[in-house]
């Protein structure tokens, strides 16, 4: 049956403010909202904010570099995270996609290219050859290139597809901002710290214990 009143029949409309007219989902949120206080810190919201102004350079290596293009493809459209605004210049760039494998004569320029992007920055490597050097055992590719720059986000494959890359995104924005957790960069800096200060109290420490045993052997 249909449910098209017959011509000429009054048309009976409800009000906008009807609440059972054209409810939006958000709504009881908002109320929520209204009756309560946010509260955070200015380190988290400063974390919030970088999950959505994700800018990686633009770096592609090998064969994965083509999969990452396809991110910004309408089909993906990484623009929904923010991430989508590859800048052309590392001074502008706080993301580095490794795509591709890594060879020794490349090794100084991925360093040289990550020393010059904005801290904090972030780094995702993108598939086997980048990770592991997969199947490029040899002389002339560099088996991980975590061992020349600190990696945040592994994404596996071989290559793997543009939907993995997107995964791997959204891992590191959950890492950046919902867990607020520092970049690998800085975890590594502080460990570096901590190694060198434990270093030092032991050096002082058996420095003292070499004088002490040099006194005691003294004739008084």
């Amino acid at each position: 049956m249909a449910l098209i009143p017959p011509p000429g029949a009054p048309v009976h409309r409800s009000g906008r403010a009807d609440d059972a007219i054209d409810w939006d989902l958000r709504d009881p949120e908002a109320l929520e909202a209204a009756h309560g206080i946010l509260t955070t810190t200015v380190e988290k919201a400063i974390a919030w904010a970088q999950t959505s102004a994700i800018w990686p350079a633009t770096f592609g290596l090998a064969c994965c570099s083509i999969e990452m293009m396809h991110t910004l493809s309408p089909r993906l459209d990484m623009g929904r995270f923010g991430a989508e605004y590859f800048r052309g210049t590392p001074r502008q760039a706080d993301l580095m996609i490794v795509a591709g494998r890594l060879t020794q004569k490349m090794a100084p320029v991925v360093r040289h290219i990550y020393d010059q992007m904005l801290e904090p920055k972030w780094v995702i490597s993108m598939g086997a050859c980048a990770s592991t050097g997969g199947v490029f055992n040899n002389y002339a590719v560099v088996q991980g290139c975590d061992k020349i720059i600190p990696v945040d986000v592994y994404v596996p494959g071989c290559p793997p597809r543009p939907e993995g890359l997107m995964e791997g995104i959204d891992v590191l924005r959950k890492k950046i901002g919902f867990n607020g957790q520092t970049p690998s960069s800085e975890l590594i800096a502080e460990r570096r710290r901590e190694r060198e200060a434990f270093m030092a109290e032991a050096i002082a420490a058996e420095a003292a214990a070499a004088a002490a045993q040099a006194k005691g052997g003294q004739p008084s």
